[in-house]
């Protein structure tokens, strides 16, 4: 079958006719006044010959005449994949020779280079077959694309209308002016080309349209020279961020984005949200405070609606940001705030806080706590790392583990008797100790100054861990060479298979295997199972040259910088302000004893992650041998309560898994990820005015210093190569990326705090740090030279 008429291409011919033409047939069908046309599928294409006999012949039953000839490639039009613009077009054909010809052009498009590299940017198979579709031409009055939700804002309520008079090529191509126009609902007044009859009738299409496809729709119109409404193509938009899960409720909600605190913009793995959601509520509970935990998107985000609307919570809210979800966060909701449909509301009933009795008692136990961490810095300090080794102990699993259900029951049983106060108070005593001062020593010292002053900070696991693995690599001697020369890959499957030589690597995976890029996803796996990543950071180590850029001697400046800046500094305060002066003087001197132990926590929670992971992924071989999985990790795209089925039940869930991996790839390929969103999917960080365009790139400087070198933007840790005195670009970072600190010039992210994981160990290592750069991974390319300057929070490219 080689040409067919456009009205018989459905769904199930995707693979004969494309998606573009799947999607008109479908708009036919449904009775929308689509131009009359022929498709010639892809089994031409994959002949190689045009069909010149029939597509003559299905040309003259449309009349002949003008024609538009337009590519429908198979993985075109897709939900996760558009390829606008990708393909070619030809306009008013007007004989069979330019038919013939304008078919071949469409064909040669498929393997064109802006089609190949959008198809390689989204992991998609070079393999798709391309079909074409031959339309009547109208001729065109105006024309222009209607997108059903807000593409820019991801606002579900609005509807955005770009038009131009004549062809929609102006439009679409971006070559000329076009009237502007967003559909929210209000009267529209007469601009620009279409009239406000016009815009109701093309809203009214766009509901039609987005209820018969179940999500919203990009749709290119025509309106001919007599006034009538053509469509000649309806697909998804593909950029929109998903929406909050509708929770039935008429006011709208806000979601802030939590992920990013633990250094995660990737999506998580369905395993790992469900044990997600249970660890934001344990660590949230010492606090006396619940949040309902959301995925959007396979990311993790925080419903702060009840805060917002809550007079006492909406008082503390932006403050509580400040020290794990930073100055973009506080942007958002500062925004957020003013915003009329979230002001406070006596009739709701708000659930920030457990009941004010359980508030009281954890106020009590949280005073006591930190109070006597900041007493006794070195007690709290041994009974930290005493619970921490406690709670590596009891991780493991016991040995008469021999079944799928008994290893099942075992992970619905993961709850501890530990108290946290041992962990939790200590940490939060040095994260108080280190943002008071700032506070009490305004007018004398400067954000640099107190940021230097917590550089080089002791007692931190994390630092302790990359300090390590320099001595390692300072200790390979004669194997040096290899572990330069070789692919991390192919090193560590020698490790694994015991053949490659013993370099120090068995001890460090015994203190440190646990842990790993994206730690905190159960989905993802440890360094002990892929020490891929530790070999790559070793090769980096190996590149340092300068005896005086080793990681150890950096750190050691750091420390003894922040001790001589501390002593000038608490002698200068107290000559002018005694009071504050000694109070920030005892406070920075705790911080420097408490602040390091901030890793801790995570840390020590990492083991029962590891160990549930091990015992999943016995299950995951299990099921795997039974023939419901298809491999062993494939539990990780499962929930425990599917498991049980699959376990107890004999389950099959491999078209599950084979969904959710899909989905699960496609949102690994998302770069932008929202602060925070509302109910209605707008990202609010896209409604606030927009920085200043010209000049240097503006964050917020969250470590002193300033530096200068080649960027080097990294996706991925495993895989990053960073020489020495490279500026480090990412969009996030956790302590997984750490060890690339080591060898890195400066730190450069889009997301973070100042006091989260990143830059607390930037400070520590002594280089500068700028945080918050919107979309630096994509206004810095790998190789310009940049100049980060802690002090300012400025990137420049020069």
């Amino acid at each position: 079958m080689q040409v067919i008429a456009l009205s018989e291409a459905t769904a199930d011919l995707v693979d004969l006719v494309g998606g573009k033409a799947v999607g008109l047939g479908e708009l036919i069908r449904r009775g929308e006044r689509v131009p009359d046309g022929f498709c010639v599928t892809t089994e031409a294409h994959r002949l190689g010959v045009v069909p010149e006999a029939e597509i003559v012949a299905a040309y003259e039953r449309l009349g002949a005449g003008p024609v538009a000839v337009r590519s429908s490639a198979t993985a075109e039009d897709l939900p996760e994949a558009s390829f606008a613009g990708q393909h070619d077009t030809v306009l008013d054909v007007t004989d069979t020779a330019e038919l013939i010809a304008a078919i071949a052009r469409c064909w040669g498009s498929l393997h064109g280079d802006r089609a190949v590299a959008y198809r390689d940017a989204r992991d998609i198979d070079g393999g798709a077959g391309m079909a074409v579709i031959v339309q009547r031409m109208v001729t065109a009055d105006v024309s222009g694309v209607l997108f059903t939700a807000n593409p820019v804002t991801g606002c579900r309520t609005e509807m955005v209308v770009d038009a131009a008079p004549g062809p929609g090529t102006a439009v679409v191509d971006g070559t000329g002016a076009v009237d502007h126009y967003v559909l929210d609902g209000s009267d529209q007044q007469r601009a620009g080309c279409l009239t406000a009859a016009r815009l109701a009738e093309l809203r009214a299409t766009g509901e039609r349209l987005q209820s018969h496809f179940g999500c919203p729709q990009d749709v290119e119109w025509v309106v001919d020279r007599q006034g009538t409404l053509w469509l000649v193509q309806s697909r998804p938009i593909t950029t929109l961020f998903p929406l909050p899960p509708d929770t039935g409720k008429p006011l709208p909600r806000v979601y802030l984005e939590f992920g990013h605190v633990q250094g995660m913009r990737q999506p998580v793995t369905p395993m790992g949200m469900s044990t997600l959601r249970s660890l934001v509520a344990a660590m949230l509970a010492p606090l006396g405070v619940r949040a309902d935990i959301v995925d959007i998107g396979g990311r993790l985000y925080g419903d702060l609606t009840d805060m917002t609307r809550s007079r006492s919570g909406r008082r503390q809210l932006v403050k509580l940001l400040a020290v794990d979800f930073g100055p973009r966060a506080q942007a958002v909701m500062r925004h957020v705030l003013t915003d009329p449909r979230f002001a406070p509301r006596a009739a709701e009933t708000h659930r920030v806080r457990g009941g004010k009795g359980a508030s009281l008692r954890t106020a009590g136990r949280a005073v006591t706590g930190i109070v006597r961490a900041l007493a006794r810095p070195d007690a709290a300090r041994i009974r930290l790392f005493d619970a921490v080794e406690r709670l590596r102990l009891g991780s493991v699993a016991p040995d008469d583990l021999t079944t799928a259900a008994e290893r099942l029951r075992f992970l619905r049983a993961q709850e501890t008797d530990e108290s946290p106060d041992d962990l939790v108070w200590p940490i939060a005593a040095g994260m108080l100790a280190a943002a008071l001062p700032a506070e009490l020593l305004k007018g004398v010292a400067d954000p640099g100054e107190i940021h230097t002053v917590l550089g080089g900070m002791p007692h931190n696991v994390t630092i302790e861990m990359n300090l390590a693995l320099w001595r390692l690599a300072e200790d390979v001697g004669e194997h040096r060479r290899l572990l330069l020369d070789t692919p991390p890959d192919e090193l560590a499957g020698r490790y694994l298979r015991g053949t490659l030589p013993d370099i120090g690597l068995a001890a460090f995976l015994d203190a440190y295997g646990h842990r790993g890029a994206a730690e905190v996803d159960l989905g993802v796996p440890r360094w002990d199972e892929d020490p891929a990543p530790v070999l790559a950071m070793i090769a980096n180590y190996l590149r340092v040259t300068d005896p005086e850029q080793a990681p150890d001697r950096r750190f050691d400046r750091a420390a003894a910088t922040a001790e001589d800046t501390l002593r000038e500094l608490v002698a200068r305060a107290r000559r002018r302000r005694p009071v504050r002066g000694r109070i920030a003087g005892f406070l920075l001197r705790r911080a420097r004893s408490l602040a390091g132990l901030r890793e801790a926590g995570k840390f020590a929670g990492l083991y029962q992650l590891r160990e549930m992971r091990r015992q999943l992924l016995l299950v995951g071989a299990d099921l795997t041998g039974a023939g419901l999985l298809d491999q062993p990790d494939d539990i990780m795209y499962l929930t425990l309560d599917e498991v049980h089925g699959a376990v107890h039940r004999e389950d099959d869930h491999r078209d599950t898994v084979a969904a959710r991996r899909a989905v699960h790839r496609r949102e690994m390929s998302r770069r932008h990820v929202p602060v925070a969103l509302l109910s209605d999917g707008t990202d609010v960080e896209a409604v606030l005015p927009a920085p200043p365009a010209e000049g240097a790139l503006t964050g917020v400087g969250a470590a002193a210093g300033r530096a200068t070198g080649p960027a080097r933007v990294v996706h991925d840790p495993g895989t990053a190569h960073v020489e020495p005195g490279e500026i480090l670009v990412t969009a996030t970072t956790d302590p997984g990326w750490t060890p690339l600190f080591l060898t890195a010039g400066a730190l450069v992210t889009e997301t973070g705090a100042v006091m989260a994981h990143g830059p607390t160990v930037a400070r520590e290592y002594g280089i500068p740090a700028v945080i918050c750069v919107p979309e630096a991974t994509r206004r810095i390319s790998t190789g310009q030279i940049v100049t980060v300057d802690g002090a300012a929070g400025t990137v420049t490219v020069e």
